[in-house]
């Protein structure tokens, strides 16, 4: 669609109106078959699509410009995608493969600092996944904490993150073990050989943007239930995730996934117990139907490394309950009685399975 036909459509209200109409076919993913049918999750779907319409009008029409790129933060507190983790804080800017940009930055003390570039998006045609990727511990970083780095398609020296010719996007990881305690890293992304600012906006932009914040609204959403609903084929079970759909999902290499279905009556407690091997952090999650993580905010539906209490041979027991089960490692289902559920390392080399059973709260052991 050229320059041209997009004029006419912002002219005679088309661009808006099949917007509009993209949007209310996107929410027949929270009706169809294998999704709750609760009002209370149903309700929490449509806020999610609330949810995803915000972040991709932000993405594709306020902050779509490669020439002058913004990093900001599109997954938060109130914006969850894709089993978010609570640890995390998320940022991202639009790029274009065929320009060169430069990250500035200061290190700052946060745990874990991860960088990304990627193809396509939740719900663009063609390739998606990842075209390049570097953690801090690859930077060369300067005594004082500062560094810099290039994104490329084409080899630069020095800090050098890898671009492909379609590259589009890149994700920022900034991974807490202590948020209270830990500085993130402040960064600064610019266009290399840019000048002035941003031009007008055109129709083409704004007709052009309108589709894709429709198709990725529509192809999140489908794409997690998708998840969600094969997950809760095995329930209360956290079986390895294939990391090549991981990857294809925009995930970061370093990690391994297990993702799972929860469901607990009243008075049932899910019990999972792993070993977790050494690696740079782990955390367990649990996050609604949609795969939003749930509040951490109020709830400690979540617990890593630095905060669990393990036994003295290394392994782990954590207890999913809708009460306080008076045992260590209690994660909070915050109101809800299923969803999905994460387990994740970074750096592991080895990946050992998870066991998890259902008891009845009065039969819970008290010991660690």
């Amino acid at each position: 669609m050229g320059a041209d036909a997009s004029e006419q459509r912002i002219l005679d209200g088309r661009a808006w109106s099949d917007f509009c109409d993209a949007l209310k076919r996107a929410g027949d993913v929270v009706l169809r078959e294998g999704t709750p049918r609760d009002a209370f999750d149903r309700a929490e779907g449509y806020r999610y699509l609330s949810r995803l319409t915000r972040v991709a009008l932000e993405s594709f029409i306020e902050f779509a410009d490669p020439l002058f790129p913004v990093l900001r933060r599109p997954a938060h507190e109130t914006v969850k995608i894709g089993a978010d983790n609570p640890d995390n804080y998320y940022q991202s800017a639009a790029l274009c493969g065929e320009h060169d940009y430069r990250v500035r930055g200061s290190r700052g003390s946060v745990h874990y600092l991860g960088f990304g570039t990627y193809a396509g998006g939740y719900g663009s045609a063609g390739r998606r996944g990842q075209t390049g990727y570097l953690d801090a511990s690859q930077l060369r970083i300067e005594p004082d904490g500062r560094f810099e780095m290039v994104l490329s398609s084409r080899e630069q020296p020095g800090n050098w993150l890898r671009m492909e010719p379609d590259t589009s996007l890149f994700i920022v990881r900034q991974t807490f073990q202590d948020r209270k305690r830990e500085r993130i890293a402040e960064l600064s992304l610019e266009r290399l050989g840019g000048v002035g600012g941003p031009q007008p906006i055109t129709p083409e932009l704004v007709d052009r943007g309108l589709q894709a914040a429709a198709a990725y609204v529509a192809g999140t959403a489908g794409l997690f239930a998708d998840w969600a609903e094969g997950f809760a084929k095995r329930p209360n079970e956290l079986p390895r995730f294939d990391p090549a759909i991981a990857a294809a999902a925009h995930g970061d290499p370093n990690i391994l996934y297990f993702h799972g279905y929860w469901e607990l009556a009243n008075d049932d407690v899910l019990v999972i117990e792993v070993t977790p091997p050494p690696c740079d952090y782990w955390n367990f999650q649990l996050n609604n139907h949609w795969m939003e993580s749930l509040d951490y905010r109020y709830h400690t539906i979540a617990l890593n490394h630095a905060q669990v209490r393990a036994r003295p041979d290394g392994s782990v027991r954590l207890v999913v309950a809708h009460s306080d089960p008076g045992v260590p490692n209690w994660i909070e289902t915050a109101g809800h009685r299923r969803g999905t559920m994460c387990l994740r390392w970074v750096g592991a080399r080895e990946h050992p399975e998870p066991t998890t059973r259902v008891v009845r709260l009065r039969n819970l052991s008290k010991k660690v």
